[in-house]
């Protein structure tokens, strides 16, 4: 949280109540993380998340038992695991966190010319700091309109949508409420196409071997959803086309594929698992994969495609795997970020 001078409140008559009034906020949110990764902490993440009706959209008489007999005792500890092996210890959270608050606060800096005026917090739609705080600390700081930020470049119902949900959920709550603005899918922004090819570029460049194929993995989606009419697949396949032009490469140089399904139903493919197996089987001997649905590494990113898909890579006869960074708090990054804000505060600031 960024705070600013106090208002000037010189005009105000006698008496008048100590209510700030006048500015503008903007919340990123980004999807969640738990706050340790004990058994305990992971059980109260991973049941606040898999509750979530947009992320599971099984009947409840069926999901609950499976969810809290089944699901809840066994995925926290391997869930823990994953998360340790990617934890911040300096700050001793995880690397989402750490980066997302990098992000708001590199954004205030960059939205200094528009005056105190602005402000900019962050928030997470499961775990802390949580959406209705975030809200509640930018009223508090005198903000009569908000921009809600979720920080999905595609759109789905289970991330935008439950971000969306989360914070009129909240706004039920105000007594006053502000003005608010939601941040639409910004898939096919030039802006962003144009940063993911440059960051691609470059870490391309840092490798001490050439890819033979570049694999985009975005987070896979239930094929049932995708039935159902979310634009998902579609919004990934557009960013996926834009980004092979961007870069002048071909579809079979660049694959598109679908990570971290979960559970026994069909997601939407090709997987991203499988496919790097397979290219490995074929004799590619080179790979590098990015993540261009992920704004911010995560352990999806760091942990299971870094770790997990690295090694099936290798045990199929791969010998040179890299995972590419996300844009995280780069230049490249936060231009993405600061451009999007600024186009959705027009006419307010």
């Amino acid at each position: 949280m960024i705070s600013f001078p106090a208002q000037d409140k010189s005009h105000l008559p006698a008496g008048h109540p100590d209510v700030a009034f006048g500015r503008v906020g903007v919340l990123l949110v980004n999807l969640g993380t738990p706050d340790a990764t004990d058994y305990k902490s992971m059980r109260r993440y991973l049941k606040e998340f898999l509750s979530d009706r947009r992320v599971i959209e099984t009947p409840r008489y069926i999901w609950w038992p499976i969810l809290n007999f089944v699901v809840l005792t066994k995925r926290p500890k391997s869930s823990g695991e994953a998360y340790d092996l990617i934890w911040n210890r300096e700050l001793d959270e995880s690397p989402l966190r750490t980066i997302t608050r990098s992000q708001g606060q590199l954004l205030a800096e960059r939205l200094k010319p528009l005056g105190p005026k602005v402000v900019v917090d962050w928030a997470m739609r499961y775990g802390n700091p949580s959406i209705k705080e975030g809200l509640d600390r930018l009223t508090e700081q005198g903000c009569e309109r908000i921009v809600i930020f979720p920080l999905y470049p595609q759109y789905a119902a289970a991330t935008t949508a439950t971000v969306n949900d989360k914070a009129f959920e909240a706004l039920m709550q105000m007594r006053r409420q502000p003005a608010v603005r939601t941040v639409p899918p910004y898939h096919d922004d030039p802006v962003y196409i144009d940063a993911l090819a440059k960051s691609v570029k470059k870490e391309l460049a840092k490798l001490d071997f050439e890819p033979e194929k570049i694999i985009a993995s975005f987070h896979g989606l239930p094929q049932e959803y995708f039935d159902k009419g979310d634009p998902y697949h579609c919004h990934c396949a557009k960013t996926t086309r834009l980004l092979r032009e961007a870069l002048g490469v071909d579809k079979d140089y660049l694959q598109m594929t679908f990570q971290s399904r979960f559970g026994k139903a069909e997601w939407i493919k090709p997987y991203t698992d499988e496919t790097i197996k397979q290219l490995a089987r074929d004799g590619v001997k080179r790979i590098a994969v990015l993540t261009p649905g992920f704004v911010a590494d995560c352990v999806e990113t760091l942990e299971e495609i870094a770790g997990q898909n690295k090694e099936f890579f290798e045990e199929e006869g791969g010998e040179h795997f890299a995972a590419l960074p996300c844009l995280n708090d780069s230049e490249e990054g936060m231009d993405v970020i600061e451009h999007v804000v600024r186009r959705e505060l027009a006419g307010w600031v």
